[in-house]
């Protein structure tokens, strides 16, 4: 259903595809159902997590709301060290999800004629996106929340990704990246193709996008964030940390096998603390299940954003790495296998990789989040939750 663990749509999505023996340090699979009446249709959902685990994932964590009430789920460890149980109510990092609530933003902004997404992203970052073909002139706001710009994706150089996807990030993982940087990084490379002609994901994009949330509100992305979405919903464990390298607490240990390469390593490394700048607006959020859940409902039931802006959200384009999904303005459409669709985000970052989808009109939701970065198949926690029959 999401292209995010096989074209690397989360900011750092670094989870790699293929299973991996079972590790035996899975605690007790736990579950509760805090609904208004009986049912068994999250006992799928439940398995799928415990396969998970069973696959190579540490542990798993995830929460569904609907209309019985909410359900909470959570499979394996959160800590490899003490063999400490995952938690429900688990804060993690959540990567691209982030993405959303940045064109959340952008689309309050148009709403209230600060700006066009049809606006060029050289009106408003006037010599920033240039070089080796790029030109900000020819690229819209519109296309940057679509990845239809062509802007090279950072996470693509080979440097950056030496320095963040292997093990030489264990002696860079407290560095500060500036969003100025990231893009500079991009520049250094011809563009992915020519603006609106293809799709190709690039975390360039939202890096440039909470640029232009500065330039036009005068204040950070985070900020924004935090003043229209986070406080009006009551999001109390959402937070963007910049350049903060501890997690809040409740949360898990996060790990990673810190290769590239499709096979991963033998040895696993605890990368909980890391500086969220690398990310910057393309991934650094923090939130939980719980909060996920809440964002996405309120965003798909037309509370975040008037008729109009939640249209052009929704106004998708072909994703060619995955046939039942398209992509929209920080938002994907996913064809569920059972018929109907569902709609959210997910993101990967190190030792994190989370999901969150939600029905068109809001009223079934599921987020979840595995601690490990290499492993679990969160599409399979997923259809099991919308396709309980199946």
């Amino acid at each position: 259903m999401t292209a995010v663990r096989t074209v690397r749509t989360g900011l750092i999505g670094i989870a790699v595809a293929g299973a991996l023996a079972a590790t035996g340090f899975a605690a007790p699979a736990q579950s509760a159902n805090q609904g208004t009446g009986e049912r068994s249709d999250h006992a799928g959902t439940q398995a799928a997590m415990d396969a998970a685990v069973k696959d190579g994932v540490p542990g798993v964590a995830g929460q569904a709301v609907d209309t019985y009430g909410r359900w909470k789920g959570t499979s394996g460890v959160g800590s490899l060290e003490t063999g400490r149980p995952r938690s429900a109510h688990d804060r993690y990092r959540v990567g691209s999800i982030t993405k959303t609530f940045v064109s959340t933003v952008l689309l309050q902004m148009e709403a209230e004629g600060q700006l066009d997404l049809d606006d060029k992203v050289e009106q408003w970052l006037p010599g920033v996106v240039q070089g080796n073909g790029h030109d900000g002139s020819r690229v819209s706001v519109r296309q940057l929340l679509n990845h239809t710009s062509g802007i090279f994706d950072v996470t693509s150089d080979d440097d950056f990704a030496k320095r963040v996807f292997t093990k030489r990030f264990l002696e860079h993982r407290y560095d500060t990246w500036t969003p100025s940087h990231l893009v500079r990084i991009a520049m250094g490379h011809r563009p992915t193709f020519e603006p609106g002609t293809s799709w190709s994901y690039s975390n360039t994009n939202y890096v440039l996008a909470g640029m232009i949330i500065k330039k036009v509100s005068g204040h950070g992305y985070a900020d924004e964030i935090q003043r229209r979405i986070i406080e009006p919903l009551g999001l109390r464990a959402t937070s963007l940390p910049g350049t903060d390298a501890s997690m809040p607490a409740p949360s898990s240990r996060a790990y990673s096998k810190l290769e590239q390469e499709p096979k991963p390593a033998d040895k696993t490394y605890d990368v909980t603390e890391l500086n969220p700048s690398l990310a910057s607006s393309a991934g650094d959020m923090i939130s939980d299940s719980g909060d996920l859940n809440h964002f996405y409902s309120a965003l798909l039931r037309g509370e975040l954003l008037p008729p109009a802006q939640l249209k052009e959200m929704k106004d998708t384009v072909p994703v060619d790495e995955a046939p039942n999904a398209s992509y929209g303005l920080g938002l994907m459409r996913n064809e569920l296998p059972c018929g109907g669709e569902v709609w959210g985000h997910s993101g990967g970052i190190h030792g994190s990789s989370s999901l969150a989808l939600t029905t068109a009109d809001g009223s079934h939701s599921l987020a979840l989040n595995f601690n490990g970065d290499w492993s679990g198949d969160s599409d399979a926690v997923a259809e099991a939750e919308f396709c309980p029959t199946r």
